[in-house]
């Protein structure tokens, strides 16, 4: 099936930001400029830089080309960790009017600060993020990204006021309240994670309402790995657009980047705001545009909270910016390297899992992936709902296409187990896909 025909559309070169109309060579003197004042200012403010800097044998000085990024160190997670709550701060706190932190689930929450001036130019890069997308001025905008400590929520909050539209703050959760308020409130868009999205999509659907009937036209969504396979079924399901919005906490949040409309082949990174490397996660070289590898990014004009080289775990490569030719996209984050499972020697990630699963069209996009131990060899169990509206027969036969499809594409023998409609957990954010059992 083809994608529904889109009910919006893309902004005019006169409603594009004047960034967004820069060309190449413009883009990248505006970054050299940033790049020199960002080192500055982190060298000067964060005792980190001044001692990672120093040790790396480099200068702010020493900056006189973009080119000269790959001098300077890397900063990872573990030193944001190391310089917990507000080491990494590069102003007074006084100046600082907003923090924001992870979960912290696997240690030490990161905390990120944002001075006044932070939280416009972000408002205004979400809001940039949201035209893109074909959102516009007096549309209604139904967000149910979470509220709190996550960025997702506050900032996508902060972009539809700077764009416009009109909020709708319902946050994450009570999916029967979110169908109801889609339902009562008719909104044309909604913001969310996709694996949210077709929960919403199936709680609809539960009662007997056709989720394509909904006032909904497009769905900006982000905070986890998501496939083109994944979207195709979204679109389908809900009659929409879906597009990428790309963002991460250490960074600014979400509208670090976003797929435009007129293309939807990646998300155009606004590198007006934010400098992106590609490196080999092995040997920490970094990689010409074109190759894969993880993406590594250096905040520009970032004021509480510069961030230098920032390694970010995505995996995905840069390409040359389509709908902003200035600006390079780039390809869907479809994994990161925390999440890469290695299943005896090969190597493999959910999204590889979702697309084989999507391309089966007896199998629900409803399952998780378990691994344990069968005596000293790790195993890998997907545990898949089985199509509601299919005999029991039929799905194990698909099932087994799975197992089969699963070993030709991506070389690991797994099992694969039926469970009831239902059965598994739905979304209410941030789905979790993998348990490890072992």
């Amino acid at each position: 099936m083809t994608a529904p025909a889109s009910a919006l559309r893309p902004p005019t070169t006169d409603e594009l930001d004047p960034e967004e109309r820069m060309s190449r060579a413009e883009i990248e003197r505006l970054q050299l400029e940033r790049l020199r004042w960002t080192v500055q200012h982190a060298y000067r403010n964060v005792p980190l830089y001044t001692r990672k800097f120093d040790e790396a044998g480099v200068h702010p000085d020493d900056i006189r080309t973009l080119d000269d990024v790959h001098r300077l160190p890397f900063t990872t997670k573990d030193d944001l960790r190391e310089t917990y709550p507000f080491g990494m701060f590069a102003v007074p706190m006084a100046d600082v009017a907003r923090i924001h932190a992870s979960s912290g689930t696997t240690g030490r929450p990161t905390v990120v600060g944002y001075t006044r001036g932070d939280l416009d130019r972000w408002g205004t890069l979400v809001a940039r993020s949201l035209r893109a997308s074909g959102i516009r001025r007096g549309m209604k905008v139904h967000n149910a990204y979470g509220y709190g400590l996550f960025t997702g929520g506050l900032g996508a909050h902060a972009g539809i006021e700077a764009l416009g539209a009109t909020v709708i703050p319902i946050s994450g959760g009570q999916t029967a309240r979110q169908v109801q308020l889609i339902r009562d409130f008719e909104p044309d868009a909604i913001l969310c994670t996709p694996s949210y999205l077709l929960t919403i999509a199936d709680a609809i659907a539960a009662q007997g309402i056709d989720p394509r009937s909904t006032s909904l036209k497009v769905a900006v969504l982000g905070a986890e790995p998501w496939t083109n396979e994944m979207r195709h079924e979204l679109e389908q399901r809900l009659g929409i657009d879906a597009l990428d919005i790309f963002g991460l906490s250490e960074v600014m949040g979400p509208g670090v980047g976003n797929e435009c409309l007129e293309t939807k082949d990646g998300p155009h990174l606004w590198e007006d705001h934010f400098l992106p490397e590609v490196i080999d996660g092995d040997t920490l070289q970094a990689l010409p545009d074109g190759e894969r590898g993880e993406l590594v990014f250096t905040s520009l004009t970032k004021e509480a909270f510069p961030v230098i080289r920032y390694r970010t775990r995505d995996i995905t490569r840069l390409l040359p910016g389509t709908a902003r030719p200035g600006m390079r996209r780039m390809e869907k984050v479809t994994g990161r390297n925390d999440d890469m499972i290695i299943l005896r020697g090969v190597n493999l990630f959910p999204t590889q899992i979702e697309e084989l699963v999507l391309g089966i069209e007896q199998l629900t996009p409803h399952f998780i992936l378990e691994l344990t131990k069968e005596g000293r060899m790790d195993a890998l169990t997907v545990r898949i709902e089985r199509h509601p509206d299919l005999s029991v027969e039929t799905c194990e036969a698909a099932a087994q296409v799975l197992v089969q499809r699963i070993k030709v594409f991506i070389g690991s023998s797994v099992a694969v187990r039926l469970e009831e409609p239902g059965a598994l957990p739905r979304s209410e954010g941030k789905y979790k896909r993998v348990y490890d059992l072992r």
